[in-house]
């Protein structure tokens, strides 16, 4: 039984078995909203949303129509917790919720994403409706009309987004696939879910943070560290104006990076040091492109003839999206000469045991013994000396 705050201790039975019975019909409503969802039944979508709403009548048969672009396999609202009631607008009452919406995208999702949503329910003439909420964390589809382009290994989503510039995102998201499936040799989804926002600041309202966080940034990935077979398909959000200076190559590597991240995420937890993650996710990026450490490390290689290369492997800390550029990229670089390295002195295939070892939370002692006979002190001496040879020092 759902729990309603504020109605504990002095509440009467009958008051108890009110709101039991109005939690009951809050949840049927929600049952009723996501089938006409699913239905594609807009009528029946809308006749759930209180009349007496009108401005967010208008904004929920808009959303609705976008949703229709949206290759939906499941769409479900569960009710997690009442907040209470407080007087509506005219006769009735409202109750505040909190619910939880499921969504799988056909194709792409083995287990439904779960997105938090606030909700208020007005109470007249003796039914319940849906008369206010919150964005339901700011999805693509609450930002505009929404186009969908399918790729072989890809679902490419964008809003205020051209349809040929979608494409050619699949385009590259179909190569980066098979290139991170020959470097990670392991078992995995093998596609990959992209958004492309209509800015940078609606990149940041899908991420919910501030968007000087990804200033500069040109895509991120998002999901849970440490999930399963049934774990639901990551999400690439790309910042359409950092991707949109990038050339051919520059916009290869980064969806072949973010598409590494999708790739390792079952394997990875927070035991799994950033210089490893990132690391990898550039390893796999750069891998059989030709580029040289010169051209792949730019940052990291003026610091070493300036007499200022890294001392220790980058620390979690110096991967922030904020603060000075230059750190950022040396702990990119560092962290991508400690994954070459890896794999040109000891082998690929070692280089991927390390990063499983590392997501079954291993210490590092023990991992870097067992699977390359080395201290963390040895390995990092050799990564200081690598990364100095890469320069000619």
């Amino acid at each position: 039984m759902l729990a309603l705050q504020g109605l504990t201790g002095c509440g009467s039975p009958d008051t108890a078995e009110r709101t039991d019975g109005d939690t009951r019909s809050v949840q049927r409503v929600l049952d009723r909203w996501s089938a006409a969802v699913r239905e594609h039944d807009e009528k029946a979508y809308l006749a759930a949303v209180d009349p007496q709403a009108p401005d967010y009548r208008a904004d929920r048969q808009r959303v609705f129509a976008r949703l229709a672009a949206v290759p939906l396999a499941s769409w479900e609202y569960r009710l997690v917790r009442t907040g209470g009631f407080a007087p509506a607008p005219g006769p009735g009452r409202r109750i505040a919720a909190e619910a939880e919406l499921r969504y799988r995208l056909d194709g792409y999702d083995s287990a439904p994403v779960v997105v938090p949503v606030r909700l208020t329910f007005a109470g007249r003439g003796g039914r319940w409706y849906v008369a206010a909420g919150d964005p339901a964390g700011q999805q693509l589809w609450e930002q505009g009309d929404v186009t969908a382009v399918r790729g072989a290994h890809s679902l490419v989503l964008g809003s205020g987004q051209d349809r040929a510039r979608l494409q050619a995102l699949a385009d590259l998201a179909d190569r980066a696939v098979p290139a991170v499936d020959t470097a990670w040799r392991g078992t995995w989804a093998g596609r990959v879910v992209i958004e492309m926002p209509a800015s940078l600041d609606r990149m940041a309202a899908l991420l919910g943070a501030p968007a000087a966080n990804y200033r500069g940034i040109a895509a991120v990935t998002t999901g849970e560290v440490g999930g399963t077979a049934a774990a639901p398909a990551d999400r690439i959000v790309v910042n359409p104006e950092a991707y949109g200076v990038l050339g051919e190559f520059g916009r290869r590597i980064v969806l072949t990076h973010e598409t590494a991240h999708v790739a390792t995420r079952a394997a990875t937890s927070g035991s799994t040091p950033l210089w490893l993650s990132e690391g990898f996710a550039d390893w796999a990026a750069y891998r059989g492109t030709g580029r040289t450490a010169r051209q792949a490390a730019p940052e990291l290689a003026d610091a070493v003839a300036a007499g200022k290369g890294p001392q220790q492997l980058p620390a979690d800390g110096d991967f922030g999206f904020t603060g000075e550029a230059g750190r950022l990229a040396r702990a990119y670089e560092g962290g991508w000469l400690a994954c070459r390295m890896i794999a040109e002195k000891w082998s690929e295939a070692k280089l991927v045991d390390v990063y499983r070892a590392f997501g079954r939370k291993r210490p590092a002692k023990e991992v870097l013994r067992k699977v390359l006979g080395v201290s963390p002190d040895e390995f990092t001496a050799r990564w200081r000396a690598y990364v100095a040879g890469q320069f000619g020092r």
